[in-house]
């Protein structure tokens, strides 16, 4: 088939690579304009640009891809299907009725519709997740879906290494749906679930919660957005790695951070969480034990 590819990040980046080394190799790139990232705020381009570019495919970064410029470039095309993965952008009428869309979204439809379906799934500690290839409509990911594919979220699971097992899942089975045009089937509104866009209220390790949800979160902001706690002076730590450990007597008290251990440790409710790659501020990550050596001097 001919594609037309829509998306931005380095999920998307990964799907991309593998439509493109199968029979339906997309015509056009479509991703987002370069933005400003990192400390120096320097403009960048997203993931899914550089990959295209390596791969020799057209390419093209609309302000809005609903816009008429953006959509006749896409006409222009001819595709016998769009593909959206992590976008980034809501993709409204008449682009959306103008050719049959397919999206590619790393969860298990219809648990974990939304921006940052990895995120909450490890967030909330499902054992599973999955990747659905469903048709793209107005709603919010709660179009009919035609093929999905499962993984266990392993116990040490960070949003890295989950994304790099899902997105080659997703570009396999993009592939596959491709191929033979499997029946779609609508989801179940009754079990839905949402997973909203993380905000700085999700990166604080609120310390009146269990250290293994604290734990939990870490892992699912790693190593792409991070996690953050607040010491008694005011400080601001970054947390990139953590562990969390069973409640013990001598614990410091829920939201007490102990530098007098190995690593720096936050007192939960229960357990502890030890930080175990930390950020200070305008400084790199770093482990717990250098961060601590460098205060003793």
């Amino acid at each position: 088939m001919r594609t037309v590819y829509l998306g931005t990040s380095e999920f998307a980046a990964d799907v991309l690579r593998i439509l493109a080394a199968s029979a339906h190799r997309p015509q056009l790139v479509v991703t987002r304009p370069d933005r400003p990232r990192g400390r120096g705020r320097k403009l960048a381009s997203p993931p899914v640009l550089e990959a295209a570019r390596g791969l020799g495919i057209d390419t093209d970064q609309p302000e809005s891809v609903n816009e008429e410029p953006a959509r006749r470039r896409i006409a222009a095309a001819a595709p016998d299907v769009v593909v959206v993965c992590a976008f980034g952008a809501l993709i409204k009428e008449p682009l959306l009725s103008a050719h049959p869309m397919l999206n590619v979204h790393p969860s298990l439809l219809p648990r974990w519709r939304g921006a940052a379906p990895i995120e909450r799934a490890i967030m909330t500690g499902d054992e599973r997740t999955g990747v659905c290839i469903m048709r793209l409509t107005a709603g919010l990911d709660n179009g009919p879906v035609c093929t999905c594919a499962e993984t266990a979220i392993a116990a040490d699971d960070t949003y890295g290494t989950l994304a790099a097992r899902l997105a080659p899942l997703g570009g396999e089975l993009l592939v596959g749906a491709l191929d033979t045009s499997p029946p779609f089937v609508e989801q179940d509104e009754a079990a839905a679930t949402y997973a909203e866009k993380i905000t700085a209220e999700d990166r604080v390790l609120d310390p009146d919660r269990p250290a293994v949800e604290l734990e939990r979160v870490v892992r699912a902001l790693s190593p792409h957005i991070g996690a953050a706690v607040t010491g008694a002076d005011g400080t601001r730590l970054g947390v990139w790695e953590a562990t969390a450990n069973p409640a013990q007597p001598d614990d410091p008290a829920p939201g007490e951070l102990s530098l007098e251990g190995r690593v720096p440790m936050l007192g939960c409710a229960p357990g502890t969480l030890g930080l175990t790659i930390v950020q200070p501020a305008g400084r790199k990550r770093m482990p717990g034990d250098a961060y601590l050596r460098g205060l003793r001097g």
